[in-house]
């Protein structure tokens, strides 16, 4: 009977893996949320309290309290922490975004806007990552040798006598548009309606993501792409930009404090 073999290869191989993969994610998202949010929710409320004392304290303010201030909001930037807002911005460790981190984390794609910062987090990472990476891939395999049963079938169904050369050359049309339709069509109509993303952003994302090089600079569920005010609520940009853009804004706020002085 048609499609029996790719319904048996499914059903048989496939779901049970993608039960366990799911499952795995699951698991992964749980331990990654209970392992960084305290931590996270900690360095906020540390933060906020250094914001608090240094806003209570800005009359004085000489150059050595302003590196002291700076070296703070450093600290809360590598640990994902924003320096704009207040304690009652969005987790980066909520179930969602864990769940993601561990998707993003046994697919390799890695866009680098969130990471672990606990030691326990990072080790887990290691081992979560040295089970759930190959689980992909066997995940993955396992699909596509159940899509490649499917093909042959119907490439049996076209070699018989009376198919014509045109039922072919449709069958392989009709596979390429939904194949088109599947990759690069759809994803981006749905990321430009959910996350309020041109067609081209949506385009660039889809295919950035499904050739794992995970540039980070636009992620779902940060808005408007990650160096965006909007994103910013979230997780702030990190390495050599975002310590320059600290380091010049406190520049440029004890200069005009001296002008107000003088």
């Amino acid at each position: 009977m048609p499609g029996t073999g790719f319904c048996s290869c499914w059903g048989g191989r496939v779901l049970p893996l993608l039960l366990a993969y799911v499952c795995y994610l699951l698991l992964g998202a749980t331990i990654f949320q209970r392992l960084e949010k305290p931590a996270e929710a900690q360095s906020r409320g540390q933060f906020q309290f250094e914001k608090l004392r240094f806003l209570e304290n800005y009359t004085c303010l000489d150059q050595r309290a302003l590196e002291q201030f700076v070296q703070v909001i450093m600290e809360a930037w590598v640990k994902g922490v924003n320096p704009k807002g207040n304690s009652t911005n969005p987790s980066n460790w909520d179930f969602g975004s864990s769940f993601f981190f561990a998707g993003t984390v046994v697919t390799t794609i890695g866009y680098g806007n969130l990471a672990p910062s606990t030691e326990a987090g990072q080790v887990f990472c290691v081992f979560y990552a040295l089970v759930g990476i190959p689980l992909n891939v066997v995940f993955l395999n396992h699909l596509s040798t159940g899509l490649r049963a499917h093909l042959a079938t119907l490439e049996r169904w076209e070699d018989q006598p009376r198919r014509s050369q045109l039922l072919q050359v449709l069958g392989l049309v009709l596979f390429l548009t939904l194949g088109t339709l599947a990759i690069l069509i759809f994803p981006p109509m749905v990321f430009s309606r959910v996350e309020g993303w041109s067609f081209r952003e949506g385009f660039y994302f889809a295919f950035i993501t499904l050739s794992t090089i995970g540039f980070g600079d636009y992620v779902v569920g940060l808005g408007q792409g990650c160096g965006t005010e909007e994103a910013s609520d979230r997780r702030p940009r990190e390495g050599p930009t975002a310590a320059r853009e600290i380091q010049v804004t406190s520049q440029d706020f004890l200069t005009s404090k001296r002008r107000l002085g003088n």
